[in-house]
């Protein structure tokens, strides 16, 4: 596959549509642009790399936050005139944070809303904050915290009660979101992570 192969006439710019899926949870990511070398450096390189139509530059997607996308496959469309590409991100694709630049309902999830929370609190500090006063506390606390949940959850799970487990594993998903705030990881990886076990 070269870009010669496509059919760019639709788009008026000589530009090619390229969208981003993940390669291991199919989530789509992202859409951008390609001109020819930057068809070509993705290629030749294995990152994603666009066509800036702002700056009109190259742009290689993470060359400022780190999270590169590294190409998996790459599959051009019946009608030649849009590209997929699965790759692996290496960390949020959105300039907010976040996954996906698509607010799906899958990226609306309540756990991932809170996750949002704990991260502009990180960002923050507000005062008078409870995730505040764990981010002070440092690593060590948070983890502490979050193997006394856990016990916690298990204590009412052997004793059968539903309702407290329930209450107990609330109080052990939270901690666990900001545990994995201050490791500087987020839902998606522990997906990505889960999503390669189960392959």
């Amino acid at each position: 596959m070269t870009f010669n192969d496509f059919k760019l006439d639709k788009t008026g710019d000589g530009l090619l549509p390229v969208i981003i899926q993940d390669a291991t949870t199919l989530k789509v990511l992202m859409l951008g642009y390609m001109n020819e070398a930057a068809f070509e450096k993705t290629v030749s390189e294995g990152r994603v790399t666009f066509f800036s139509r702002t700056r009109q530059q190259l742009w290689t997607k993470g060359e400022t936050s780190g999270h590169y996308l590294t190409v998996r496959s790459m599959y051009p469309d019946c009608d030649a005139d849009t590209l997929l590409i699965q790759a692996d991100p290496a960390g949020p694709v959105c300039h907010r944070g976040t996954t996906a630049c698509f607010d799906t309902l899958e990226e609306e999830g309540f756990l991932r809303a809170l996750s949002r929370v704990v991260r502009q609190r990180h960002a923050q500090l507000p005062e008078g904050s409870y995730t505040t006063r764990l981010f002070i506390k440092g690593t060590k606390a948070m983890a502490k915290k979050v193997g006394e949940e856990a016990a916690e959850a298990v204590i009412e799970a052997v004793d059968g009660n539903r309702d407290r487990f329930l209450y107990e594993t609330a109080d052990l998903a939270y901690h666990l979101l900001v545990l994995l705030e201050a490791m500087g990881c987020t839902v998606g990886d522990v997906e990505r992570e889960l999503a390669l076990r189960h392959r």
